[in-house]
């Protein structure tokens, strides 16, 4: 059966052969094709589910939605004509589904070296910011954030303070702690993916820490979700948290208000086996945010999670010495909050 962006016949090696550039012609002419019928109205649904199923089959079409007249103003028509069902909460599977190919194609953009600098320059990341902001836990809404995560983990994925300064300009931060509160675990687990990518920039790092508010404004969301995980475990989430911590404590500030309020959860057992547990399906372990859950696993593994054990032994060093002597005489969070 025919797809929308063709197939290859390999019955005869040689003909296949010859056959992959024409092939890769059809599947370019294909995705054109349907990124020309955004612009319609009449074709815009169907040409967002073929093209969001299918965009990891065209190498360039990042460029090509950027660069083709009037697609992009079709995906923000596309993202602000459900504004009005966000609040109060309407939001249909239908609808939910529809704005999130829209979303996957915007993530595309954000992905690709070429587009993503013009994605940021347009402040396209602003328009996916209310969609953070619902609190429903509906499927479709949940949908909707986690797909709207999607967009902004594909810009910190690269490391670029271009981009970290960007979003700090923004209110990212605030909405990305609102999600690991209150969202799924994936959506939880990708919020705390794009927290700790800031954190990882220097420029990230100094922000949070600049003043007391926002470091425990991220401390206490950081604490909750331990305490969560306690009850309910996750390796891949606990394993951005203590990134996260580990991050935080190469602030000397936020170090030493570490050695107060760092989770006794974190310096116990509590969490041996949920290091000490990978589960694995068709090779991909649960430790990326970006791979889907798969719970029908083909095998299960138990093993130490070196990383995250190191992490952890490295943040227990580090917040288990002795008081900075610099920040005992006023230097610290505690003054900080005290003035």
């Amino acid at each position: 059966m025919n797809t929308p962006f063709g197939g290859l016949c390999a019955s005869n090696p040689a003909a296949a052969a010859a056959g992959v550039p024409a092939n890769k012609d059809r599947k370019m002419a294909s995705a054109e094709h349907l990124v020309l019928d955004l612009s319609n109205p009449d074709l815009r649904e169907n040409a967002l589910l073929e093209l969001s199923k299918n965009k990891d089959l065209f190498q360039d079409l990042a460029p090509f939605v950027w660069n083709s007249f009037g697609t992009i103003a079709a995906l923000i028509q596309e993202i602000v004509s459900i504004y009005p069902v966000l609040s109060p909460p309407n939001l249909s599977p239908a609808q939910s589904n529809r704005v999130c190919n829209a979303l996957a194609l915007l993530q595309c953009v954000a992905s690709h070296p070429d587009t993503r600098m013009l994605f940021l320059n347009a402040h396209i990341p602003l328009y996916l910011y209310p969609f953070l902001n619902t609190t429903s836990k509906s499927r479709p809404f949940e949908y909707l954030r986690l797909t709207s995560l999607g967009v902004i983990g594909a810009l910190v994925k690269v490391d670029d303070t271009e981009v970290i300064s960007f979003l700090l300009s923004t209110e990212i931060i605030p909405l990305c702690l609102r999600t690991m509160e209150m969202g799924s675990e994936l959506s939880k687990t990708v919020a705390t993916f794009i927290v700790q990518k800031i954190l990882l920039d220097d420029v990230g790092l100094d922000y949070i820490c600049t003043t007391a508010e926002r470091f425990f404004a991220v401390g206490r969301v950081l604490g909750n979700m331990v305490a969560a995980l306690a009850e309910q475990p996750s390796s891949r989430l606990l394993k951005h948290i203590i990134r996260c911590y580990l991050r935080l404590s190469d602030n000397p500030r936020a170090c030493d208000a570490l050695r107060s309020c760092l989770p006794d959860m974190l310096r116990d057992a509590t969490f041996s086996s949920c290091l000490r547990v990978i589960f694995v399906s068709a090779g991909i372990d649960n430790s990326n945010p970006f791979e889907p859950i798969n719970t029908n696993f083909t095998s299960v593994v138990c093993d130490e999670d070196p990383t995250t054990r190191r992490w952890l032994q490295q943040l227990l060093h580090n917040v288990g010495g002795n008081r900075v002597p610099g920040l005992q005489a006023g230097g610290g969070f505690d003054h900080m909050l005290v003035n």
